[in-house]
């Protein structure tokens, strides 16, 4: 009997230790559907969409009559639709409206373009009207898109003043770019690479140049264009006779010493740094699998009230695969990458922008280039592998103090990326869990992708597309004579250059090793004929 009282023992603690682990698990869910309800309640309902926290307020500083400002300027930022400043305006105005010099730390699409806009503007009017035909202000952006969207806002905030504004960026509009430089301009707005050119071509001139501004400064670096902006600086007027300003998303060791090398002791303004991302973007994350990724997606489309939406995804690929999947299943979409020739991605901005083309997929390389008001959505179908990345992404949308929805998809590849990007931002992205009901059925079918040409043949045909008169690499006569051909410097131009048999290899001689005389070489095919 005692026996059989010490053999139960073991099996009822063990019963007991799976009770309490049982309740501990299921606890822990419940706990967690809680959690994750008080911050986001599904309504079942179509169209319903995530009812999230409520956004936090808007721009609530100091209206921008209250800075002694010209007419025109307050026309033009009543015309953009700006009453009150944000944070980075109202510091970055309050100095450089002074003649300070400024280095910047702000989130994006917290309106520190509209703070830098103001400011030249304002220093070029009331310097009076310039002699010559050199620009007296310098913006420089990392890339085009960027430059093209600071364009756009100048002649919004400048549309009452006399001022003239060209945009300098590569690949299109070159004849066009210099023709306006060369009949002269108040700002110039650019990239590094193009506005190097012009320089080198001595169409455009720096040395008339009162007001400098960085945008992105971190962003030149991540680029490799550092180089090519410390070229551009230091043929600009010194910096004691120049107001610079400078604006980066981080502050970090580099971007401070090319604002100590090249501004006159620039004010630094840090913009709540502990805060990553702007509070009017609401975020939440679904954990989803590969195969339930694009339904859900489908799914999403229905549920939300969206009406522009960017979607990121990581590769080209990604962005061709998904944007043919959106068009086949009903909704407008277009596909920007990297490698789009230039007129087509300002086409398709144009038509993001105007309202036309609701639905753009993207890779990272626009996600800095990209700046529209009114994107109510931004969809992270691939998690960033760069945690900072992910701030410029959802800083697509709540800009300029509006709000905005951020969504991720993790699935099985990608969600390794999640944790990295919830320690950068210091906080848990909310997570939602969905049903069945909210996955849609993909109508679209196999999506076939373009098969991409050989290199050779690619290159001979835009060869052929450009008439050049040079070699061709690829199946050209390599021998021809003529005026500019390789072997017009011949004395006899018919012969035909010497030929290597296609025989053994010549032997190599060793270093130092004399080449064999001619009574030596004699002697040796003797030999080898006896």
């Amino acid at each position: 009997m005692v026996m059989g009282q010490h053999s139960e023992r073991p099996w009822a603690s063990l019963l007991d230790v799976f009770r309490k682990m049982g309740k501990r698990i299921f606890g822990y869910f419940e706990q967690k559907e809680a959690k994750a309800g008080e911050v986001l309640e599904r309504d079942p309902s179509p169209g319903s969409g995530l009812q999230c926290r409520p956004p936090a307020a808007a721009a609530s500083g100091p209206l921008f009559t209250s800075f002694d400002l010209p007419k025109a300027i307050l026309l033009g930022i009543q015309d953009a639709g700006f009453e009150r400043c944000t944070p980075i305006q109202e510091r970055c105005l309050t100095l450089s409206l002074k003649g300070r010099d400024v280095a910047g730390q702000a989130q994006t699409g917290t309106g520190k373009t509209a703070a830098f806009l103001i400011t030249v503007l304002d220093r070029l009017i009331r310097s009076g009207p310039k002699s010559g035909t050199n620009p007296s202000a310098l913006i420089v952006a990392p890339t085009r898109e960027l430059a093209l969207q600071i364009y756009e806002d100048a002649k919004v905030l400048g549309g009452h003043t006399p001022l003239r504004m060209t945009a300098v960026f590569g690949g299109v509009d070159y004849e066009k770019q210099a023709r306006q430089l060369k009949e002269g301009t108040d700002i110039v707005i650019g990239t590094p690479g193009r506005l190097i050119d012009f320089l080198k071509q001595k169409v455009l001139v720096l040395n008339s140049v009162q007001v400098l501004v960085i945008d992105e400064a971190d962003r030149m670096f991540d680029m490799g264009f550092i180089k090519d902006l410390r070229y551009l600086l230091r043929r600009l007027p010194p910096y004691d006779k120049r107001q610079s300003m400078l604006f980066s998303a981080t502050l970090n060791y580099r971007v401070l010493e090319l604002a100590y090398e090249h501004m006159n002791a620039p004010e630094e303004i840090y913009i709540e740094p502990q805060e990553r991302t702007v509070d009017t973007v609401e975020q939440c994350v679904f954990h989803v699998g590969l195969e339930q990724k694009l339904p859900l997606l489908l799914g999403l489309l229905k549920r939300e009230n969206w009406e522009r939406l960017l979607i990121f995804c990581n590769t080209k690929a990604g962005v061709e695969f998904l944007a043919a999947k959106l068009r086949g299943n009903g909704y407008p979409a277009e596909g920007i990458t990297g490698d789009l020739p230039q007129r087509k991605r300002l086409r398709l901005m144009e038509r993001f922008k105007s309202g036309e083309l609701k639905i753009l997929v993207a890779t990272d390389v626009a996600s800095r280039g990209i700046h529209v008001e009114d994107i109510t959505h931004v969809i992270n179908y691939d998690l960033p592998q760069d945690r900072e990345d992910y701030v410029h992404r959802i800083g697509r949308t709540a800009r300029a103090g509006k709000t905005g929805k951020a969504i991720s998809l993790a699935d099985e590849r990608n969600v390794w990326y999640l944790e990295p990007i919830e320690n950068f931002l210091g906080k848990k992205i909310p997570v939602v869990w969905f049903g069945e009901d909210w996955l849609e059925q993909d109508k679209a079918g196999r999506v076939r992708m373009p098969r991409k040409e050989p290199y050779a043949q690619a290159r001979q045909k835009k060869e052929r597309r450009s008439g050049s008169d040079r070699p061709k690499m690829m199946g050209a006569k390599k021998h021809e004579s003529g005026p500019g051909r390789p072997d017009s410097g011949r004395e006899n131009p018919q012969e035909s250059p010497p030929v290597r048999s296609k025989g053994k290899k010549p032997r190599k001689r060793r270093a130092g090793q004399k080449e064999p005389s001619t009574v030596q070489a004699a002697a040796s095919r003797e030999a080898g004929a006896s």
